[in-house]
């Protein structure tokens, strides 16, 4: 008897911290909408990959967009999806986030115009009129691509179209946009009828970034839940890739109200982006886009990389 209630005893302290962190309650704001670019979260939480690491994940869409980091910096909320340019801005604005991982590890923003409008080349841009939706980083985006054609911002009008991107290029509002998501706008045009090219910074100047990233409160990178986090992040990317016409069915049968052919289209275009080592962290690209916003005017110092991305051991 005794010798069998040291084996429970045993027994019991190993399954303990198992036991104790299973259905572990975790809040991940989204940077957008519930869609295919969240298509990792949705399959990790649809097929139990979250569950397996002992996490209860509740994925939130914002209210504002603008708001997850700022909400995460307050200790409101554990994880949120941001952008790496944008990471770059407030931390130098003195917020304390840190980037944990990668969900899309190419850039999805792009300067587009239509195939048979009058921008053919980023050349053609002179003279011309270019709709833009938020400032800063996409002027700075453009200029970048501009030079290469040995323009500048002042060869173009900008106008703000405030999110009408596929809208001002059809109408002709605008000879060509930049913020444009490759992945959903390129196949809106297609689908309206009016297809559309991309030109793509990190082939015109910009050096290649993250767009999405998981980020928490620097003072929390202690919190045991991030690891399993990302591995199930990971595990979900692995089996979607693998998977992608059953992983498709899953998200629409989570989000019927997504099942339309731009969802469709993006789903297709949006899995060759996702990061197949989301923990992974290249401290090198990390160095070079920091320059290259500085250069930009966006931010004022190139801080070490440690400061604000990490690699969870």
């Amino acid at each position: 008897m005794r010798f069998l209630a040291s084996i429970l005893i045993i027994a019991s302290l190993w399954a303990g911290p198992a036991l104790a962190n299973s259905g572990e309650k975790l809040t991940v704001y989204l940077d957008w909408f519930v869609n295919p670019d969240h298509a990792p979260l949705v399959i990790a939480k649809e097929k139990g990959f979250f569950a397996q690491k002992g996490l209860d994940v509740t994925l939130v869409p914002p209210a504002d967009p603008s708001a997850p980091p700022r909400l995460i910096a307050a200790g409101q909320g554990d994880i949120a999806i941001s952008y790496q340019p944008q990471l770059h801005v407030q931390v130098a604005e003195g917020l304390p986030l840190v980037r944990i991982g990668t969900i899309a590890e190419t850039p999805l923003n792009a300067l587009v115009s239509l195939k048979d409008g009058p921008v053919q080349s980023i050349a053609d841009l002179k003279g011309k009129k270019v709709g833009f939706s938020v400032g800063g980083f996409e002027d700075a985006v453009l200029a970048a691509m501009m030079k290469t054609a040995g323009l500048s911002l002042k060869d173009v009008e900008l106008i703000n179209i405030n999110f009408a991107l596929s809208a001002s290029l059809i109408s002709g509002n605008v000879d060509a946009v930049i913020g444009a998501f490759r992945n959903f706008e390129l196949n809106q045009l297609d689908i309206e009828g009016r297809p559309g090219i991309a030109f793509y910074p990190e082939e015109n100047g910009v050096p290649a970034y993250d767009e999405l990233i998981f980020i928490v409160k620097k003072d929390r990178l202690d919190d045991a839940r991030w690891r399993p986090f990302v591995e199930a992040v990971e595990q979900a990317t692995l089996w979607l890739t693998n998977h992608p016409d059953e992983a498709l069915k899953i998200f629409l049968k989570a989000y019927p109200d997504l099942d339309n052919e731009l969802n469709r289209r993006a789903w297709v275009d949006t899995l060759p982006r996702f990061a197949k080592r989301p923990a992974a962290l290249d401290t090198g690209r990390y160095k070079r886009f920091a320059k290259f916003m500085k250069e930009a005017g966006l931010i004022k110092e190139v801080l070490p990389v440690s400061d604000y991305a990490v690699e969870l051991k």
